[in-house]
């Protein structure tokens, strides 16, 4: 890596940490804020934690063409700034329509940010450094999130609607530091900001549909949200409290375990994960979730006592979190290697959506099943968790050794073209991605 490259990086990494750590202020207590504190109902908070997922579905498609044709930093910019405006709206509202009007610009603003971002990190990184960024990256999120969150609560009181305006106010200070962060970065050789704009016109997301190993990779990448991330809010929680009698508290353990799993393990596991076959580690990772559902089903279908079943519950967690950990410099830097040169953004941003659809169809999906029917809930995501094992070696057959394995492309120098090879097709693009 240069040292433009590193400047950049440095730069891009410590805003990303920052903005996280403005995200864990406000997160965990959006729901109690809307429902209790500005007393709208459990209704509308209900409306406006699906106005985030609304308005990036409706935003994303639009992302990648913005990213490749303007560049990574203004658009994050703008996003940052988007984002400090709803965030600040979200503080002072008191209707129902001005919370979810607030929470719509937000959830715009974020969304934005996420392939803004990516972009940012693949055009500062190589393909063999790429691994480490992405994890540095993912370290640093749970890190300020995390962070955030406790320090958060440690302002916030129900009785005091003021402490809730700090909070959305820290939260709002941190996307404008982002911003000011973001258009201070200088992209090393970012050929694709200036080379994309003929190619955006037409045809651009039908090549997207065309690259099929980029298919492959968005429905892995959809059931691997679906059945993990997508279940952490509404469909394990209603499991582990109707199944296996678990706690809020003990909830609040489990979730804290799966953080402090991946911020400890990160950089151990990352040491394994990069010089091992991606597709291998992603159907790995498959297996891993399996045997957490199985212990999940253990805590609430299983007839040992209440400790065990507690225990056997927060295992799932940490399990999950061990899984997360070996995903986060896999799965993100191989949508950039699949990228040809002028649409990193646009790969980044199709990545994007898919994810927020499996947020989306996640909880609607895991939330019932998991209060009511306890068995089955178990059964499909078990399943779910080795169809991610399948789809992944499937994938492997689609990659290039060195989008599979990012290391062979060590000692290529200052460049960072990835030669792609499809079965039946020759083509080799530059994807300084």
């Amino acid at each position: 890596m240069t040292r433009a490259m590193g400047a950049a990086m440095r730069r891009i990494q410590a805003g990303n940490a920052l903005s996280a750590f403005g995200i864990g202020f406000t997160v965990p207590f959006l729901y109690v804020y809307v429902a209790q504190v500005r007393e709208l109902g459990a209704s509308t908070a209900g409306i406006v934690l699906a106005a985030f997922a609304v308005a990036a579905l409706i935003v994303l498609p639009f992302t990648g063409r913005a990213v490749d044709r303007r560049g990574p930093g203004p658009v994050l910019v703008a996003a940052a700034l988007l984002a400090a405006a709803g965030s600040l709206a979200m503080g002072v509202s008191g209707s129902a329509a001005a919370v979810i009007l607030s929470a719509s610009v937000l959830g715009a603003g974020a969304a934005v940010m996420q392939p803004a971002l990516a972009t940012m990190i693949v055009w500062s990184s190589r393909p063999d450094t790429r691994t480490r960024a992405f994890a540095v990256q993912f370290f640093l999120q749970n890190l300020g999130l995390g962070i955030g969150g406790l320090i958060g609560g440690l302002l916030v009181d129900e009785s005091r609607p003021g402490s809730f305006m700090l909070l959305f106010g820290i939260e709002a200070a941190m996307f404008l530091v982002l911003a000011a962060i973001a258009g201070t970065v200088r992209l090393p050789d970012a050929p694709a900001i200036v080379s994309s704009r003929p190619a955006q016109k037409r045809g651009a997301r039908g090549r997207v549909l065309r690259d099929r190993a980029m298919v492959r990779l968005s429905l892995l990448g959809f059931v691997i949200f679906f059945a993990c991330y997508g279940q952490f809010e509404s469909g394990l929680p209603a499991y582990g409290t109707e199944a296996a009698g678990i706690t809020p508290s003990t909830l609040g353990l489990a979730l804290a375990a799966n953080t402090a799993v991946i911020v400890t393990a990160q950089f151990a596991v990352l040491r394994l994960v990069e010089r091992r076959r991606r597709s291998r580690v992603i159907a790995l990772v498959g297996l891993i979730w399996a045997v957490a559902w199985i212990a999940a089903g253990y805590a609430g279908l299983g007839h040992g006592s209440q400790e065990m079943a507690t225990a056997a519950f927060i295992s799932t967690y940490t399990l999950f979190g061990l899984g997360e950990a070996m995903l986060s410099p896999t799965v993100a830097p191989l949508v950039a290697d699949l990228a040809p040169e002028a649409m990193v953004g646009q790969y980044n941003s199709v990545f994007a959506l898919v994810k927020q659809l499996a947020l989306a169809v996640g909880p609607a999906v895991g939330g019932p099943m998991g209060a009511s029917l306890h068995l089955p809930y178990i059964v499909t995501f078990v399943a779910f968790s080795l169809t991610v094992t399948v789809l992944a070696l499937r994938l492997g057959r689609r990659l290039t050794p060195v989008q599979d394995l990012p290391l062979l492309a060590a000692g290529a120098g200052r460049s960072r073209v990835v030669a792609k090879h499809v079965p039946g097709r020759e083509r080799t693009e530059r994807a300084d991605a």
